[in-house]
C-alpha cells in the first residue's frame, strides 16, 4: 500500500523535476509495483486460507472416559 501511495503522489501531485529523472515515470513504475504485490500477497492469502473451511463430522458416538 505504501508503494501505491507514493507512486500516486509522484504521478499526479508533483510538478517539481530532477535533471535526468522523470517523476512521473518512476510514480507511474511505483503504482505498478505496488498493485502487483497486492494482487499477488492477496493471492497468497486466499490460496492458504483455503485449507481452513474443512469441516469433520464424526461417524460414531464416542463415549467420554468415565469419572472417579
Amino acid at each position: 500500500m505504501l508503494l501505491i501511495a507514493v507512486g500516486a503522489i509522484l504521478r499526479f501531485a508533483v510538478t517539481d523535476s530532477i535533471s535526468g529523472i522523470n517523476l512521473a515515470t518512476v510514480g507511474l513504475i511505483l503504482l505498478i509495483v505496488g498493485i502487483a504485490g497486492l494482487i499477488i500477497s492477496l493471492f497468497y492469502a486466499t490460496m492458504w486460507n483455503r485449507g481452513r473451511d474443512t469441516v469433520v463430522t464424526r461417524d460414531r458416538y464416542v463415549d467420554p472416559p468415565p469419572r472417579y
